[in-house]
């Protein structure tokens, strides 16, 4: 009697970790395409990712790098003042009306042979808003300038 309940108590604790454990690779397969880290260009320069590797690139798109390639899709420059990364957008949505040049931006997708291939922007929210961390990255190059407004 007493080996039947020792049997059945190691099965239960066997359970109950194989339970943790589905658990704990079922959030991380949910988190594998969720978590994206933000670089510089700087960042990617100096230690280039894995063109597996799915990450946020920050910093000011370059004066006079816009260009349009018909639809959605638009190239351009990011720069954080010491390093630019050609950016080539194919989205669903169009450019923001606020996604200018010399502003912040943050695009999300893949670096490949040498260009970061884009498929989703964050602009600006105003004419004076600009992600936390394009201005830590700015900050760090000396190349940070305050809003005037």
């Amino acid at each position: 009697m007493k080996s039947l309940k020792k049997k059945r108590r190691i099965q239960l604790v066997a359970a109950a970790a194989a339970l943790l454990l589905l658990s704990a690779v079922l959030i991380g397969y949910g988190f594998r395409d969720g978590i994206s880290l933000y670089r510089s260009p700087a960042q990617v320069v100096a230690d280039t990712p894995r063109e597996t590797e799915y990450f946020q690139l920050g910093g000011l798109v370059k004066t006079g790098s816009i260009v349009n390639r018909g639809g959605v899709a638009f190239d351009f420059v990011v720069t954080d003042g010491a390093q630019d990364i050609p950016v080539s957008y194919v989205g669903a949505d169009p450019r923001p009306d606020l996604f200018t040049e010399n502003s912040g931006t943050i695009a999300k997708g893949y670096y490949r042979d040498g260009v970061f291939r884009a498929d989703s922007l964050l602009a600006k929210h105003d004419e004076n808003y600009m992600p936390r961390e394009v201005i830590d990255t700015l900050k760090a190059q000396g190349v940070y300038e305050e809003p005037t407004s």
